[in-house]
């Protein structure tokens, strides 16, 4: 009788561990560890996608802006350096960078002194930029940027008379910027952009020391945006703030993704924005050291995050990113 006692306590120990189990403990890494990049750790620096391929360029090493370019080709790997091809322009970190029909573009940003007009395109193939038209308005860095339609977009950001919200189109066919209707909410630097299909998502951001909330969709076809829920929830049961500066974005599967950034200390959470509800979610934490202006991008099913500080610490470890659901 004993014997049968003490088997039963076991048994009825083992189910009461089991049953204090997280209902996350068994998941799979949504997070993994990929190639460093090879070139120096560095924040604020600016990318395109091509054909799968990224490119990397600029950026600040907590002492020096830079102006080396690198790729990155997930069936290789690894990333390589762009020989004889280092951005033309001023070195600067904060710049803005798209991508259109096989080119990249990329200019604006800051040089330690300025915000800059100047814009450049890059050709894959010849391994060659050449200046393009300025960006008209105010010299900025800090901006959004995105491609839509075969033509570049350029908004918000900073410069010499304080944060932005008018927006550019830059058309490759003739050369030239036109002013496009300018971001509704509040003027803003180091907000956050997306693309799904043919809607652009746009939020937060900082302005004047405060992280805004506010989140909007632009259809570069109609020239319309259109304001969105709020990137904060009061409600108890699913609270949330997602404001912020300098997260780094993905898109995998017609889902947003923001990664990180600062409200006023550097963030580690990851969050998916689902179009067809207008509605966030909460994945696994990024698994590298908290960051702010990383850089982030897909290929193929994985999103990515590299470089980034934290204080003073600048990274180059990157980290691949692939939902469990």
């Amino acid at each position: 009788m004993l014997k049968k006692l003490l088997n039963l306590s076991l048994i009825m120990m083992i189910v009461f561990v089991g049953s204090c189990k997280k209902s996350g403990d068994d998941d799979p890494d949504e997070w993994t560890k990929g190639s460093d990049f090879e070139g120096i750790p560095r924040s604020g620096a600016a990318s395109f996608v091509i054909d799968d391929v990224v490119y990397v360029t600029g950026g600040f090493d907590g002492e020096k802006r830079l102006n080396d370019i690198w790729y990155y080709n997930n069936k290789l790997t690894n990333w390589y350096r762009v020989t004889d091809a280092d951005f033309p322009g001023k070195a600067r970190n904060y710049a803005m960078g798209f991508s259109i029909n096989g080119k990249g573009y990329l200019g604006g940003g800051f040089d330690g002194t300025n915000g800059l007009t100047d814009f450049y395109e890059f050709d894959p193939v010849q391994k060659k930029w050449k200046a393009i038209a300025d960006l008209p308005g105010d010299g900025r860095y800090g901006a959004v940027a995105f491609s839509q339609d075969g033509k570049g977009y350029v908004g918000t950001g900073t410069g010499l008379n304080g944060d932005l919200k008018d927006f550019y189109s830059y058309n490759p066919a003739n050369n030239t910027w036109v002013q496009v209707s300018s971001l509704p909410g509040t003027k803003r630097v180091y907000a956050f952009t997306f693309t799904i299909g043919e809607t652009v998502y746009v939020g937060s951001g900082r302005n004047n020391g405060l992280y805004l909330t506010d989140f909007w969709s632009y259809n570069a076809k109609t020239d319309k945006w259109n304001i969105l829920k709020d990137l904060k929830n009061t409600e108890k049961s699913n609270e949330y703030n997602l404001g912020r500066e300098n997260a780094a974005t993905f898109v995998l599967n017609s889902k947003g993704y923001i990664v990180g950034g600062s409200s006023g200390s550097v963030l580690s959470n990851t969050w998916q924005y689902t179009p067809a509800t207008d509605s966030w979610k909460k994945y696994q934490d990024f698994k590298g050291y908290a960051r702010e202006s990383a850089i982030g991008f897909a290929i193929g099913d994985r999103g990515y995050i590299t470089t980034g500080r934290n204080g003073s610490s600048r990274f180059d470890d990157t980290w691949l990113f692939k939902p469990n659901n």
